[in-house]
């Protein structure tokens, strides 16, 4: 087995249209590696670099110690699951599962040993002898995955392998998914605009924007610690509240000021801010859903840190409630228990935790602290 890097990969279309820039990543053996981000950014077009069916226009791409820039796909020694499993249609599951190894010409003892084994750890094993029309969306998508173990490739790649299943399935072939990276013990790449398959899959998060990188990291750290307003508001749901707010200095303390509120920042976090020369600018403060609440208790522990605004929209989820509050020009969403009395139209106080407040400058949206 081994790692990858990629070293200031580019990847440049016609008419001059970069699709990937400057992308720099060293990926460790055995790591599940998640590339997510919206539509068009580019991630899809990364993995198919790595697996060599986009050539890459400028940078450098190993396998362990070689470089594969050249390399065909078939010698790359990686295995692609895709969104719509291309799978053969003629072919029965076992045909299908075995294909890549007749290629190989593999003995046809170890291909049926290798085929049955894998089926058996999908679950797939009383389908060998179907044809792909015959099988569920999920079947299917297990197929396309014992393909790719039986090859035993030194990388999986997956390009949104989950995208065509209902949500009950998507749950179900996540754990899946986990399983088998924990039981191969390979390096996993994968692709996925879906943040919670992000959060739940991946040892390390790529998010990315218009083919660049935002933000590198565990995915604890992503949602805890976000570099940007757009790593912020991609990761988390509901997303992360973003209000404009301006930086004052009020009886010895660092504030936030905005809409005739006025919030300290705990001393630390003011601390930073005022050394980086935002007292009098204009800043946007982020906070998460589930760090505001309308609990009694909790808004008399945070006295200080209490705004009020008016109810305009509440989503009953059962064991939580999302409250979608708005606040003169600002729409502020809280995550709160299922037990919350606030109803449509009622003018209701709701307190923050300031330690979990983010501060990003407003030019860059970098974050401040």
């Amino acid at each position: 087995m081994a790692g990858l890097s990629l070293r200031h990969v580019y990847k440049v279309y016609p008419a001059n249209v970069t699709a990937v820039k400057d992308f720099n990543l060293e990926i460790e053996d055995k790591e599940f590696i998640v590339f997510v981000g919206p539509s068009g950014c580019g991630k899809s077009t990364t993995l198919r670099m790595i697996a060599g069916l986009e050539e890459i226009s400028q940078g450098e791409l190993y396998i362990g110690d070689t470089l594969i820039n050249e390399v065909s796909p078939k010698d790359r020694d990686i295995a692609m699951v895709f969104q719509n499993y291309a799978l053969y249609p003629h072919m029965t599951v076992f045909d299908n599962m075995a294909f890549g190894l007749k290629l190989r010409k593999v003995p046809k003892d170890t291909i049926k040993k290798q085929v049955t084994e894998a089926a058996k750890v999908l679950g797939i094993d009383h389908l060998l002898d179907r044809k792909p029309k015959a099988l569920s969306g999920g079947q299917r998508q297990r197929v396309a995955m014992g393909r790719a173990i039986v090859r035993n490739p030194k990388v999986f790649l997956l390009d949104e392998p989950l995208s065509n299943l209902d949500a009950k399935l998507r749950v179900q072939m996540r754990r899946e998914i986990a399983k088998i990276h924990k039981r191969t013990q390979t390096t996993f790449i994968y692709v996925t605009h879906d943040q919670t398959e992000a959060m739940t899959l991946g040892t390390r998060i790529v998010v990315m924007k218009e083919g660049i990188i935002q933000q590198v990291d565990t995915p604890q750290n992503i949602y805890n610690k976000p570099v940007n307003v757009f790593v912020a508001s991609f990761i988390g749901s509901p997303q992360m509240n973003f209000i404009d707010a301006e930086v004052i200095e009020k009886e010895g303390k660092v504030c936030l000021s905005f809409q005739e509120e006025v919030l300290s920042l705990p001393k630390d976090k003011g601390g930073i801010v005022k050394k980086q020369g935002y007292v009098g600018k204009n800043v946007i403060m982020g906070i998460r859903p589930e760090d505001l609440d309308d609990d009694e208790e909790f808004i008399t522990r945070n006295k200080e840190h209490i705004i009020t605004a008016y109810v305009e929209v509440t989503e009953h989820m059962g064991a939580e409630t999302y409250l979608y509050l708005k606040k003169e020009s600002s729409s502020i969403t809280v995550r709160v228990t299922g037990t919350s009395k606030a109803k449509n139209g009622d003018k209701i106080e709701v307190a923050m935790n300031a330690f979990k407040i983010h501060v990003f400058d407003k030019e860059t949206e970098q974050v401040i602290v």
